[in-house]
């Protein structure tokens, strides 16, 4: 994973989601591990880890109201 777009891709979502980077770029840096674990084609990684991360901060929104 290379710096420039972790940050970029982490920035991104923590604006669109409201949430800060600091909690964006936790759940990403997990979540990449997580996928990254086993896996051999890591051409789409950034996309699904971003994915997962936006889907998963979108269900904890709609938990809090």
């Amino acid at each position: 994973m290379t710096q420039p777009i972790f940050e970029d891709v982490v920035n991104a979502i923590a604006s669109d989601t409201n949430t800060p980077a600091e909690t964006v770029s936790k759940m990403y840096a997990e979540t990449w591990a997580e996928f990254s674990e086993g896996a051999r084609i890591m051409d789409y990684m950034t996309v699904l880890v971003a994915r997962r991360v936006r889907e998963n901060l979108r269900g904890v929104a709609r938990d809090r109201h």
